[in-house]
């Protein structure tokens, strides 16, 4: 959006949720959108950049700063950042003991590294909408959206991630035979054989969608806040340009909601971690 440039409400607004698109054209081209109608055209397989951008820089940030404090790592009086890491450590520790019974050193690692991450992308809906997206602006780049845990492509990539593992440690533990029994032998049992095929396509269906629900509930719920809430910040940020009071107004409220969404950003992290945890210990019980 040009400086300077006179738009609506709904123009500003739509150009603060779009993100920067990069695929290819009806035309046949390759090319970044510079618009939202542009984006759509692209189709399923474009790319958002802001997304990629942000959500790689964000994990680079977390392993960065996590590995120079294992690097660094005394037995003595620890530094700043060796105690935020054993912290942290220490309560995602917590986290796996309460809610995963089984024994796999994957785990809390991944617990970790989700829960970090989650909200680090999180973190970013505090930055003023106006900053980032200005500054990109000036250097010819039309869309900047900033919080990856926005863009739905995001959160079902993770959600996705944590699926596999599911199926993966599902089969690992229970076998082929095992899983597929899981999904056909309950929650209907009989030994009525003329009934048998007909509680197999029940129970079918309902693990089925019972197991399809865990990467849809992951990501949905994630998004569905996330979004909501960079809506709330953009919605608060249009009180700016409409005189001297309602711009005092809005700052009072975005200092508040502000501080209202540290709370939300970091439960929604925590959330995601601690239901990674669950439905992966699941995925270990033999029985569930």
């Amino acid at each position: 959006m040009a400086s300077g440039e006179t738009v609506t409400s709904s123009e500003y607004i739509q150009h603060h949720l779009t993100n920067l698109t990069f695929g290819r054209f009806p035309d046949g081209h390759w090319g970044i959108a510079e618009n939202a109608a542009e984006a759509k055209e692209m189709g399923f397989w474009a790319l958002h950049l802001d997304s990629l951008f942000w959500s790689t820089a964000l994990a680079v940030i977390f392993g960065y700063f996590f590995y120079k404090a294992a690097r660094n790592a005394t037995a003595g009086v620890p530094g700043k950042l060796q105690n935020f890491v054993e912290t942290m450590v220490e309560f995602v520790e917590d986290s796996v003991k309460g809610s995963f019974s089984g024994r796999n050193p994957l785990i809390a690692p991944l617990a970790l590294t989700v829960f970090c991450w989650v909200f680090l992308m999180n973190l970013m809906d505090l930055v003023p909408v106006d900053v980032i997206p200005r500054l990109a602006g000036a250097i010819g780049i039309h869309h900047m959206k900033v919080v990856p845990s926005t863009d739905p492509n995001v959160t079902f990539a993770l959600a996705l991630g944590v699926f596999a593992l599911i199926i993966f440690y599902s089969i690992k533990i229970k076998g082929v035979g095992g899983f597929v029994k899981e999904l056909t032998g309950m929650p209907f049992e009989t030994d009525n054989v003329l009934l048998k095929p007909v509680f197999f396509v029940i129970n079918l269906f309902l693990e089925g969608v019972n197991l399809l629900a865990k990467p849809i509930s992951l990501s949905l719920r994630l998004f569905g806040n996330m979004y909501a809430g960079e809506m709330i910040f953009i919605l608060i940020a249009l009180m700016y340009g409409a005189g001297v009071g309602m711009g005092i107004f809005g700052g009072v409220l975005q200092f508040v909601w502000a501080v209202f969404h540290i709370l939300v950003i970091t439960l929604q992290a925590f959330i995601f971690m601690t239901l990674t945890i669950v439905y992966l210990d699941m995925a270990h019980s033999e029985h569930h």
